[in-house]
């Protein structure tokens, strides 16, 4: 006991204190706690990391470790936008498997968000801070970069709505005079529209020129006055004194003048033709199937003409090519039939010889597989072994070849020490030599027989001393069993107060309840007297 007792609760050394624990009855103790400053330094690097990344509830120095520690963590992956299946409420004074159930929770949604870092439940419970500052880090970084990609949607979001809700003054006049503007020019595009004045009762002309003139016509528009007078203010700008027009020019305007006369005597007023279709219209809607009856025709006419020339128009004759088209198609039947069961069996084949081409080009694929497999690790890092590996090699094939000749020559000793054995059997005699060589082997198997038995002897003693050792705690073994044997008191302590405040609950709910069955027997006996 004495020995558990030192192990358990040491002296106090320098890298010790004394902490403040709850205790069976519900008292504050202190008890030794042992600390490392490795584990220290990472733990402060874990909360300066927390509060500069903004869980600044790592400050408050009433929380311990691990809630800062899993608050931090659980802060971390709910910035991330993923969810963890934690309680809502805060909790004091956790249990161990409360902690463990928790920090399984944290580690579960880790690989959902690609962690490069892994950690186990038990380090985190543990406090094991040198393990748990990676992901912290990693963790913190992810979700920092998270709210900048949140900062700058949520942004330009802002922005978008600002600009569509509340616009600048510039911007409202802006917008009001260009809708003015596209109003107006609608309206001035619908009243100065193309109306069409004229339609053509004749053919169009062949012409193009004449074509696309007859067509403005139509609409009113004379492309050879406005190229003249176009002209004529050309050449007022150019020369003032010029007034007149030159002979040619005057020549060229009297010709297009005649011709747009001989090309309006062909055409109509359009408010004349409102009431009645033209001829275009309705030689285009007859026009629609023209093409197709005229090509029934004709090949309704070379039909006859052929059966004309081949017999007639007697019965007989068309007996006799009905018969015979009957044969072509009997014929042609069966030479299908053929065809198709020969397709079927190239098919067949095509398939079969696919299969083989696939199984070729598998086989193919994986040899260039491998190959590129053995190219891969022929890697500057491997050159050394890949050297180490061929002469490794070497020497096996020239071990093999040596272990052969060496086969070979053993079969030759052996073929001639059995022909000396046979021999020597052959031409001995039973002397006194033999049974002396026999008591000597005797004695000697006895002899190694009790060296056997000691032997065994001596590897029991070394297996049962090498137990005993394993059985006595290490160092760190003894160091954990502490941690938990504190662990495992703390939870009985807090279990203990747990179960003192529910007996104070149950007595005072006890003592109103009789209280209340007092005043209500007190009440009940004042009625009765009373009434």
């Amino acid at each position: 006991m004495s020995t558990l007792g030192n192990v358990f609760y040491p002296r106090v050394k320098n890298n010790s204190k004394l902490s403040m624990r709850i205790d069976a009855d519900g008292k504050e103790v202190e008890v030794e706690v042992r600390e490392d400053e490795e584990q220290k330094i990472k733990l402060q690097e874990i909360v300066d990391l927390l509060v500069a990344a903004g869980y600044f509830r790592a400050r408050i120095k009433g929380l311990s470790p691990f809630d800062k520690v899993v608050g931090g963590m659980t802060w971390c992956i709910e910035t991330c936008n993923f969810d963890v299946d934690v309680d809502l409420l805060f909790q004091e004074n956790l249990t161990i498997g409360q902690k463990i159930a928790l920090t399984e929770k944290i580690v579960a949604v880790l690989p959902e968000m690609k962690c490069p870092h892994r950690i186990e439940p038990h380090q985190i419970q543990g406090l094991d801070f040198i393990h748990i500052f990676p992901v912290i880090q990693w963790l913190v970084k992810r979700s920092v970069e998270t709210r900048e990609e949140m900062g700058d949607i949520v942004r330009s979001y802002a922005i978008s709505q600002f600009h569509k809700f509340c616009p600048l003054p510039e911007e409202q006049n802006a917008k009001a005079q260009r809708e003015n503007i596209l109003k107006n020019i609608r309206i001035i595009k619908e009243v100065y529209r193309p109306q069409r004045r004229f339609r053509r009762e004749d053919a169009p002309p062949e012409e193009e020129e004449s074509r696309v003139q007859s067509t403005l016509l139509e609409y009113g528009y004379n492309i050879s006055m406005i190229s003249v007078s176009s002209t004529a203010e050309s050449g007022e700008t150019d020369n003032d004194t010029n007034q007149m027009l030159s002979p040619e020019a005057q020549e060229t305007q009297r010709l297009e003048e005649q011709r747009i006369e001989t090309l309006m005597k062909g055409m109509a007023l359009t408010g004349e033709l409102e009431s009645r279709l033209t001829a275009g219209v309705v030689g285009n809607i007859v026009n629609l199937q023209a093409q197709e009856i005229a090509k029934a025709a004709e090949r309704y006419a070379e039909l006859q003409a052929e059966l004309e020339e081949k017999g007639g128009s007697s019965p007989s004759s068309h007996a006799r090519a009905l018969m015979t088209l009957e044969k072509q198609k009997a014929a042609l039947e069966e030479r299908e039939s053929k065809l198709q069961k020969e397709k079927e069996r190239l098919e067949l084949s095509i398939e079969k010889e696919t299969k083989e081409l696939q199984q070729i080009q598998e086989g193919h694929q994986h040899v260039d597989k491998v190959l590129g497999d053995m190219e891969t690790l022929e890697t500057e890092e491997n050159q050394g072994i890949l050297r180490k590996l061929q002469a490794l090699v070497i020497l096996n094939e020239s071990l093999k070849q040596q272990e052969q000749e060496f086969r070979e020559q053993c079969k030759l000793e052996l073929g001639k020490l059995q022909k000396l054995v046979k021999d020597a059997q052959d031409s001995a005699t039973p002397d006194e030599d033999s049974d002396q060589v026999t008591k000597q082997f005797e004695e000697e198997k006895d002899r190694v027989q009790k060296l056997r038995l000691v032997l065994a002897k001596r590897n029991r003693s070394i297996a049962a001393l090498q137990r005993q050792l394993d059985e006595v705690p290490g160092r760190a073994e003894l160091a954990q069993y502490q941690r938990r044997f504190l662990e495992l008191y703390n939870q009985v302590a807090a279990k203990h107060k747990e179960t003192k405040q529910f007996y104070t609950l149950y007595n005072t709910l006890d003592d109103t309840k009789l209280y209340l069955s007092k005043e209500l027997t007190l009440l009940n006996s004042i009625l009765d007297n009373y009434t």
